[in-house]
């Protein structure tokens, strides 16, 4: 089999529903009810499609015999599914506000919004400081060391200096 029919076939498997008491595959989610590992009883691990790790992992409900989990279900499932959606929606907004500065201020030349993005990159991490008019138009755009700080004294000097490259 070459590389590519091996990953067709994981696309595949990926993208076909599967419902079982303690694994179900669907709308690109992966619920699995594993033995948690802190305590006796039982835990579900919520993994989107593609990901190698779980978004989500908390507990599970044991079943009637209190022995073994409570089987998936759809209600269950779906519920999971936006549990999950949410985590990673508030990972990512929380990444982006990490990486991403923003101040406005008053220049001769009207109101200038400037931006300081970070670009967490492994061999050349650095960042992008840019200028923006009111209506949102680029006016410049410059790499800058990971230790500038974006404030309003910093933006306002850039700006003043004809948009250079602070030193």
């Amino acid at each position: 089999m070459t590389p590519n029919t091996t990953n067709e076939a994981v696309e595949a498997d990926t993208a076909t529903p599967l419902h079982e008491p303690r694994l179900w595959r669907d709308k690109g989610w992966t619920a699995r009810v594993i033995k948690n590992e802190d305590d006796e009883g039982w835990a579900v691990e919520m993994i989107k499609d593609g990901e190698p790790e779980p978004a989500l992992v908390g507990p599970w409900t044991m079943g009637r015999d209190k022995k073994n989990p409570k089987p998936l279900d759809v209600s269950a499932f779906n519920t999971l599914v936006k549990t999950a959606s949410e985590v990673l929606r508030r990972h990512e907004q929380h990444l982006h506000a990490l990486h991403h500065r923003s101040i406005a201020v008053n220049a001769s030349s009207g109101r200038v919004n400037v931006t300081l993005d970070i670009v967490p990159d492994e061999d050349d991490p650095h960042a992008l400081l840019g200028a923006y008019d009111a209506a949102g138009e680029p006016l410049a755009r410059v790499r800058v060391g990971l230790g500038f700080r974006l404030n309003a004294a910093s933006a306002s000097a850039w700006i003043d200096d004809d948009f250079r490259k602070p030193g």
